[in-house]
């Protein structure tokens, strides 16, 4: 509350002593209230200065991580400058690039989940190195062999077996011993048949894809990929064919040399 008085504090009497002392009590009171509106402003105007740096520095950031092709911090910073400072000259010049760079961060932060989907192996066999590469399906497949369960693709460069690529199962069988057709559907196109057999051997339930070189040159440029197959069990709605799907796009060329 004010100490200033008001008029009502003033008794009704004469003199020049009283009427001095209340025009300097008056004044008196001016000057503190000029004081505490000048020392309000003075604060503000500290709050905007300091804000205004703050906003900057996010903006630094911000353009040094766009520079930098780090689209998951810029969009951090962007965000962070814009939820915080969104009256400043640096939030006006960030904001309308903003949308860009957070649809470039879903895009990396996708890429990078597709490719931890993949699973890389170096390992010495025979007189050199194997190198594979593998991904389990998006959903588990009943197969026939109980409950149902992922499907794997693995690619494969041995020394001595050379290049493969074949899918493995967990329970079930495939139906294909002596060779059959698999059907094979990348992105939106339309399904291919390819060539296929299942050694006859109980080290692993695997069936081999003939066009291994095929596979990959689409595998490269795909996003998904679908496999259709045949199994054992007898004849059901499918036909006694199964459906694997794959989410591909993560593959990284690098980790198998050569295959390019």
């Amino acid at each position: 509350m004010s100490s200033c008085p008001n008029r009502r504090q003033f008794p009704r009497l004469a003199g020049a002593v009283l009427l001095a002392t209340a025009v300097l009590t008056v004044a008196a009171c001016g000057d503190r209230q000029a004081e505490r509106a000048a020392r309000a402003a003075a604060e503000a105007q500290a709050r905007a200065e300091e804000q205004a740096r703050a906003a900057a520095q996010l903006q630094r950031e911000f353009d040094a991580a766009v520079a930098a092709n780090n689209w998951e911090l810029a969009r951090v910073h962007g965000a962070a400058l814009l939820a915080q400072y969104p009256d400043t000259p640096a939030a006006a010049a960030v904001e309308p690039g903003l949308a860009e760079v957070t649809a470039k961060a879903e895009a990396a932060r996708e890429q990078r989940r597709l490719a931890a989907l993949w699973n890389y192996a170096r390992v010495a066999a025979g007189k050199g190195e194997q190198r594979s590469a593998a991904i389990f399906s998006q959903d588990p497949v009943d197969t026939g062999g109980g409950a149902a369960a992922t499907v794997q693709l693995v690619l494969r460069d041995h020394p001595e077996w050379k290049r493969s690529a074949y899918l493995v199962l967990q329970g079930g069988d495939f139906d294909c011993y002596g060779g059959c057709k698999v059907k094979a559907k990348f992105d939106d196109a339309a399904a291919r048949p390819m060539s296929a057999w299942r050694p006859d051997t109980d080290e692993a339930i695997a069936m081999f894809i003939e066009d291994h070189r095929g596979l990959w040159k689409q595998l490269r440029k795909a996003r998904t990929l679908e496999i259709e197959f045949p199994v054992k069990g007898g004849p059901d709605k499918a036909g006694g064919r199964r459906t694997a799907a794959f989410e591909v796009g993560g593959l990284d060329g690098t980790q198998m040399p050569g295959w390019d």
